[in-house]
């Protein structure tokens, strides 16, 4: 059967033109080879239809156009034809039926990015994060604490007045206002105080009293910078409890011992009975110092 087809298709071709392109061309040194199309298309792993449509120059039956260009060379091996003749022809066949080689495009396939190491590398800053801020926060807190509590800057007079509060009633002085006549004064007579036209009254200064009778100690302070400050003697007296402020200087008598409290110790000099007295570093805390100070 399939050496009559080849037999006809021989007598077509006769019938045609001289001029063989292609896979006309393959067909013919076949024939001439006595090799059948089932021998071809064994060994270019084709089908029969296959092979005839390649013999044809019908090359869109084998699909892509490297498919085609391949079994063309492949078949021109096969018979013993030049490959660059049957290429040339191939390709002035595509260029006269004005179609364009078909190229596969091959897409790069999309790689999928994965959201683990993302995840893991936000944990990771998120703890350090929190590190951080747990070690600072416990430093801060484990600073010494400053041991007294700050009061807010008083004012001058509120400090001579809050001085003559704390005093025993038998320290406070007497307040005598000037221009009022004592009533047990002779020399004033009811005539002259009718007389005499009243004066503004001074307003009453104060003056705190930070000596006692039975004090045994006295301790002198020369402030270089601002220093909370709270000293009480022996026998629970108050002697100062204020803002030592900068370029002041406090001198106290008490009853010895005196337990003394600094709210900044550097920026104090201290004098106990005449001599220069130096805050032992064993009663430092930081900036704070707490400490008892016996009369020499």
């Amino acid at each position: 059967m399939s050496d009559e087809i080849d037999k006809t298709e021989e007598a077509a071709d006769n019938d045609g033109s001289d001029e063989l392109v292609g896979g006309e061309r393959l067909a013919d040194a076949r024939r001439r080879l006595q090799v059948s199309v089932a021998e071809i298309a064994k060994e270019l792993h084709l089908d029969d239809f296959k092979v005839r449509a390649l013999e044809r120059n019908d090359f869109d039956v084998l699909g892509a156009p490297v498919f085609a260009k391949g079994h063309l060379k492949k078949y021109a091996q096969l018979v013993k034809v030049d490959e660059a003749d049957v290429m040339a022809d191939y390709y002035r066949l595509n260029r006269e039926s004005g179609t364009v080689p078909v190229v596969p495009k091959h897409t790069r396939p999309r790689q999928r990015i994965s959201l683990g190491p993302w995840i893991g590398a936000l944990v990771v800053i998120a703890l350090a994060a929190s590190g951080y801020w747990w070690s600072t926060t416990r430093e801060v807190s484990q600073a010494p604490p400053v041991t007294g509590a700050i009061a807010p800057l008083p004012q001058e007079a509120n400090s001579a007045s809050a001085a003559v509060d704390d005093a025993e009633p038998d320290d406070q002085p007497e307040l005598v206002e000037p221009g009022v006549a004592d009533e047990t004064d002779p020399i004033a007579s009811p005539e002259t105080e009718t007389e005499l036209a009243p004066e503004p009254e001074p307003e009453p200064v104060l003056t705190p009293i930070v000596e006692a009778n039975d004090s045994d100690m006295s301790l002198s302070i020369t402030y270089s910078g601002d220093c909370w400050t709270e000293i009480t003697d022996a026998s629970g007296r108050r002697l100062f409890f204020d803002l030592g402020k900068t370029g002041r200087t406090v001198n106290l008598t008490g009853t010895s011992p005196f337990d003394v409290l600094f709210g900044d110790v550097a920026n104090v000099s201290l004098v106990v009975n005449g001599s220069p007295f130096v805050v032992p570093a064993s009663d430092r805390r930081g900036l704070t110092a707490r400490l008892t100070i016996t009369a020499p």
